[in-house]
Order: structure tokens, then C-alpha cells, then sequence
């Protein structure tokens, strides 16, 4: 089953190798990560999709809590959230079928970036699902490279408070 796991870590150098080094040491696969700073420039958000059953999951998490700069690890899946990913998409086309391309870009609200003579770039925002249909759709066209951001979600319920600082000496508290 796949799982999206949210983990708040402080922005220091080296944070994202030693959730990299985790995984791989254990066998673990990463299906996708993204990270980014959050409201506190102190604190990053990994964004974290892997695949296991519930004891791999746990054993995932209990790992990423041991690492040393992890504040907070929280298992999205059967929680309300909300997660979006980003796909660029180069689609090979020809004359013919600029137009049914360009139309299909607008049932999906994809924005086209870039046309070339023999391609167009469209940018695909949505959830994973949303990006793996159109994926389908457009691969009759003949799709010349994918990059996709990996997702990033949130919770819907009351968001996470962390504070850290020496006082606390990097504990949290909500």
C-alpha cells in the first residue's frame, strides 16, 4: 500500500541525505520526496510517498524519529489531507493534432509553457491521480520526457505548531 508521510525537520545542512542514507540502508524504496522550507525558515517539510505494509510503515517511522534532526513524523494516508504534484509533459505533435493536444490541455487545466516545432511543454498541477490520467491520455501522442515534483501534501485538520530554541533545546511543543 502506498503511504504519504509528513516530516518536519530542522533546515540544517545534510537533513535530507541522512532520510536518503535511512532508507537505503534498510531496503526502504522512495517513490518520490520533495522538501522545501516551511513558515519557520528554521524548519523543512518532506514530503515522503514509499510503499509497505502497516509494520514496514512503522518501522519507517520509528526510523525517521531516531534521526537527529527530525522534530515531528506524521502518516498522512488515512488522513484528511491535501496533496498536489507538479508534471512537466513534452508531447511530440504534428499539425494535425495540435489542437486536439491543446483541447485535452483544457479538460485536464493544464497550462501549455512551451511549443516548439515539435513539441509542446504543457505543466499539469493536481493530485498523483489527476497526473498519472493525463499521463494515459497524452501517451497516444508520443510523450518525449516527464519530470514530475514529487508530491507535497497537508493536513486538513489543525496544522502542526513546532517550536524549537535553546530553551527548549529542539523539543516540541503544540
Amino acid at each position: 500500500m502506498k503511504h504519504t508521510i509528513s516530516v518536519l525537520v530542522e533546515n540544517k545542512f545534510g537533513a535530507l541525505n541522512r532520510v536518503a542514507a535511512m532508507f537505503s540502508a534498510r531496503g526502504f524504496n522512495l517513490e518520490s520526496i520533495a522538501i522545501g522550507e516551511t513558515e519557520d525558515p528554521g524548519i523543512s517539510r518532506m514530503t515522503i510517498v514509499t510503499r509497505g505494509d502497516d509494520k514496514i510503515i512503522g518501522q519507517i517511522v520509528k526510523q525517521l524519529n531516531r534521526l537527529i534532526d527530525t522534530l515531528k513524523v506524521v502518516d498522512l494516508t488515512d488522513a484528511l489531507k491535501i496533496e498536489r504534484e507538479l508534471a512537466l509533459i513534452s508531447i511530440g505533435y504534428h499539425k494535425s493534432n495540435r489542437s486536439e493536444i491543446i483541447s485535452l490541455c483544457e479538460i485536464f487545466k493544464a497550462n501549455v509553457i512551451d511549443i516548439t516545432p515539435k513539441a509542446i511543454t504543457v505543466e499539469i498541477v493536481g493530485t498523483p491521480d489527476k497526473i498519472e490520467s493525463a499521463i494515459k491520455i497524452f501517451l497516444p501522442f508520443g510523450i518525449r520526457e516527464i519530470a514530475r515534483s514529487g508530491v507535497v501534501a497537508l493536513s486538513r485538520n489543525e496544522p502542526v505548531i513546532v517550536k524549537t530554541s535553546k530553551e527548549t533545546n529542539g523539543t516540541l511543543t503544540t
